[in-house]
């Protein structure tokens, strides 16, 4: 079976440090640019995914830090992987680079948010970059929702950068957090928006993790997450809710809990006495 490294993300270059060509020739493809972590997927000869963020490949198990485990989920739950075994000879030969949809800065309507966001495609097979209305169908095709797009086949001629009016975000009420621009030769650059403040939040008033559970295991997160369950046909059972809500927590909460002084083993087991008693109330209501 043939090794194949996994390839780095690409470089997101300003547009004033952007090739020339990008804006001087050809066509725009415009996508909201997403607040989230870098987040690489590979699929293996023997069927199993492999991950990795910006810096490090996450072990071939279940070695996949904390902070990834909502977005590793979604991709082994949703990623078709008898789709991209049809479509191409060499499974490993191909790279999958998205963004895991947590709170970094934006606050994004997490409930409506997919966990994750596909970017880009590469091909080492052709050692390329797939083209921006190729990767859309993709990922689509895959079982993964593709980066929103703006519009597409933009006249590169035509764009002017500096008076760029950016739309509203498709995930939350406000402005989306800037743009990904890409053409069909594989140049690309990152517009992004000044208006909108990615800056560190405080960190959390309470890192008691008792107490940081009480205010985020709430009953109203119990209530949609059974809701969510129910929706798509799923039981809910102790298990089945108690990671709905721990990853809704850890997706809204993201910084302050994986990047604050937030007991995570601690915390963990607050919202598993939380999840039975919230059984327990609910079934001696009936």
């Amino acid at each position: 079976m043939t090794t194949h490294e996994m390839k780095a993300f690409p470089s997101d270059p300003s547009p004033a440090d952007a090739q020339p060509a990008l804006f001087e020739r050809g066509h725009l493809w415009v996508h909201e640019l997403v607040d989230g972590a870098p987040l690489r997927v590979q699929a293996q000869g023997d069927g199993r995914l492999r991950f990795g963020d910006a810096v490090r490949v996450f072990g071939d198990g279940d070695d996949v830090p904390p902070a990834y485990e909502h977005a590793v989920r979604h991709v082994r739950e949703s990623f078709d992987r008898g789709a991209l075994a049809a479509a191409v000879d060499d499974v490993a030969s191909v790279v999958f680079f998205t963004r895991a949809m947590h709170r970094c800065g934006v606050d994004y309507d997490w409930d409506e948010t997919p966990n994750v966001l596909g970017v880009d495609v590469w091909s080492e097979t052709s050692e390329r970059y797939l083209q921006p209305d190729r990767v859309e169908k993709i990922y689509t095709r895959l079982g993964l929702e593709p980066l929103n797009t703006v519009r597409a086949e933009v006249r590169a001629a035509d764009f002017d950068p500096s008076s760029y009016a950016f739309p509203d975000s498709a995930w939350y009420d406000g402005p989306c957090a800037g743009v990904l621009l890409r053409n069909k030769t594989g140049l690309r650059c990152v517009l992004e928006n000044p208006a909108v403040d990615r800056g560190e939040r405080p960190a959390a008033s309470d890192t008691n993790a008792e107490a940081f559970a009480r205010d985020q295991a709430t009953t109203a997160r119990f209530d949609a997450a059974a809701r969510q369950l129910r929706a798509a046909g799923q039981p809910v059972t102790f298990d089945t809710l108690y990671e709905r809500v721990l990853e809704r927590v850890a997706r809204a909460e993201h910084d302050r809990l994986f990047e604050g002084d937030v007991d995570v083993r601690a915390f963990r087991s607050a919202v598993a006495e939380r999840t039975g008693a919230y059984l327990g109330e609910r079934d001696e209501g009936r």
